[in-house]
Formats: structure tokens, C-alpha cells, sequence
């Protein structure tokens, strides 16, 4: 059974969502907060389709800090400008934007990805 908090999650999820779209030219970046990894997907909305991704999981290791997460950002990033990839649209899944998400979202800035 999902708590309070998964649903006002899933709630802030569907609400956003419903305001952004990912194309091929700018993809929407969505990020996964799980308790052992963070993960971030380059999505194409229009096909349905993701075009790339990154995650901090590494096998028998736990990668759950704010360093793992800008990692992830830049790895992201780095991805998608050797894909000429440089705009994209931020999803947030729902999740505040702090901590985690927010050094995922820092890092892919300063790899060179523009939201």
C-alpha cells in the first residue's frame, strides 16, 4: 500500500507531466530517486522513447549521496553533447527540488546541458 507521502509524490508527478513534453530536439530529463541509486533518462515524449541514460548504481556498492547524484548530472550531460543534445526540459519526478536532485540537476548544468 502507497503511504501519504508516495501519493502526494505521484500527484506532484502527474501535474508536472502534464505540463512538459519532451521532443528530439529537447528531450525531457527525468531522474529516479531510489534508495540505492539515482537515475537520470533522456526521454523523447513524441516517439516514446528513451534516448539515453545514467545512473549512479554500481554493482554491491550503495551510490545514494549528493556527490553520486552530480555524477550522474555531468555523466548525463556528457552523453548527450556527444549526441548534439545541449537543451533539454527538467522533470523533477515529482520529487522537491533538493538535495539529490537538485546536485543532479547542478551537475548536468555544468556539463554543459541548458533548463
Amino acid at each position: 500500500m502507497a503511504t501519504t507521502k508516495d501519493l502526494r509524490r505521484l500527484r506532484i508527478k502527474r501535474a508536472i507531466r502534464a505540463k512538459i513534453k519532451g521532443t528530439a530536439e529537447r528531450p525531457r530529463l527525468t531522474v529516479f530517486r531510489s534508495n540505492t541509486a539515482m537515475y537520470a533518462q533522456l526521454v523523447d515524449d513524441l516517439s516514446g522513447k528513451t534516448i539515453m541514460s545514467a545512473t549512479s548504481y554500481k554493482k554491491g556498492k550503495v551510490n545514494n549521496n549528493v556527490e553520486a547524484a552530480k555524477l550522474v548530472g555531468t555523466a548525463i550531460a556528457d552523453k548527450a553533447k556527444a549526441a548534439g543534445i545541449t537543451k533539454v526540459v527538467f522533470d523533477r519526478n515529482g520529487y522537491l527540488y533538493h538535495g539529490r536532485i537538485k546536485s543532479l540537476a547542478e551537475g548536468a548544468r555544468e556539463g554543459g546541458l541548458q533548463f
